[in-house]
């Protein structure tokens, strides 16, 4: 055997059930690795839908003295409409400058703490700790800042609009880079030679000093705190177990602030899956934070695409297209569901079918006893497979 044709036998192929062929390259064998289900796709997938994956391992990387940042947007994923996705590093008290955006922001803390700020239109201020975990939320226009704690942080960021860009954002040094120094010297009423060492540019992410203990940096405003805090711990929330894992979720109803922003951290054990569902009101933004998957999305009209997960990919799922996401990995999978409304919803295939009469499902599918049995009118989000 020669060394070409041992390489194709270590090598996945483009073959399933007897149809396809051997692929003798050129080719990118680690990709066609990571992507079975795309080189060799499953009988039942069909027709051609838009791609809904994409690995921050491809976003471009802005690299800033304090950190750095990519993101995952229309542009990446054209059919991603409603939601950018952010990952962002900050090294030990790094600080991603004062600043607002048009857009909801919304954060999960990966690694490492954090402080952040805010202050609301009503003169209201709010100060915390983040840590792993941890979420944020910050409503459009809300100027905020994040600024990395001892051990630095990484974390992701959600914003309600596919063609959001963390770049374009409005930053503190920037418009007071923009503003006349006499301007300066009237709306601030000293004299302008004390703005004479601000920044000429933005800063966006830069070097600072770690800061000290919260309490003896927060600022009392007289008009209160924000009336509902923009952090959430959301580990510490008790979590919906079912047979193959369980399930935090998020949205107005437990973390008030996040009024246009929803989510879930899903955990799924190995040989279990999300079952299969579809959201009613919302696309749905994936991140995958560790473990191996694959996920089916049916768009109607015959149509459906199967995807290849690991961590640090992003899916997406736009609204009301049913679909599953499978452990296909010997570890636990956990990965993040993300959706533009206030409250979270989704639809169980199961539970459907189970609250109908049985006659109409067996007119339907002519399923067998054992399948009918199978029907369960409570929702089981995370389910254990039989295989």
């Amino acid at each position: 055997m020669t060394a070409f044709s041992g390489m194709l036998k270590r090598s996945p192929q483009p073959r399933r059930n007897g149809t396809g062929g051997d692929d003798p390259g050129p080719r990118n064998i680690d990709r066609d690795r990571q992507n079975p289900d795309l080189l060799a796709p499953p009988e039942t997938d069909h027709g051609t839908l838009p791609n809904l994956k994409f690995s921050f391992s491809d976003a471009h990387n802005r690299l800033e003295k304090g950190g750095w940042a990519r993101e995952v947007s229309a542009r990446e994923v054209s059919v991603a409409k409603a939601m950018t996705g952010v990952n962002m590093r900050l090294l030990p008290g790094a600080f991603r400058e004062l600043h607002w955006h048009k857009q909801a922001e919304w954060s999960y803390m990966l690694n490492g703490r954090a402080r952040i700020t805010g202050v609301d239109p009503n003169g209201r201020n709010f100060i915390d700790d983040v840590g792993v975990g941890d979420l944020w939320y910050f409503p459009p226009g809300i100027p905020h800042s994040i600024q990395a704690l001892e051990q630095g942080c990484e974390f992701l960021l959600v914003f309600n609009d596919g063609n959001f860009s963390e770049s374009g954002t409005f930053l503190l040094t920037d418009w007071i880079a923009h503003i006349p120094r006499d301007v300066l010297a009237a709306n601030f009423g000293v004299d302008g030679k004390q703005f004479s060492h601000s920044p000429e540019s933005e800063l966006y992410i830069f070097e600072g000093r770690i800061p000290g203990p919260l309490e003896e940096e927060r600022v009392r405003s007289p008009y209160g705190p924000v009336p509902r805090s923009f952090s959430y711990r959301l580990h510490e929330q008790p979590p919906l177990r079912s047979g193959g894992g369980f399930v935090r979720i998020a949205d107005s109803t437990n973390f008030p602030a996040a009024q246009q922003i929803a989510a879930a951290l899903v955990e799924v054990e190995p040989g279990g899956m999300r079952e299969l569902h579809w959201h009613p009101n919302s696309d749905e933004w994936q991140y995958y934070i560790s473990g191996a998957a694959r996920m089916s999305v049916f768009a109607a009209e015959g149509r459906a695409r199967t995807f290849d997960f690991q961590a640090g990919d992003v899916g997406y799922v736009p609204v009301a297209m049913g679909h599953y996401v499978q452990n296909t990995g010997n570890d636990t999978l956990r990965f993040l569901e993300v959706f533009t409304s206030d409250h979270y919803a989704d639809i169980s295939l199961n539970q459907w079918l189970a609250l109908v009469p049985p006659s109409m499902v067996e007119q339907h599918l002519h399923w067998g006893a054992r399948a009918m049995g199978s029907l369960e009118k409570e929702k089981h989000p995370v389910v254990r497979s039989r295989r």
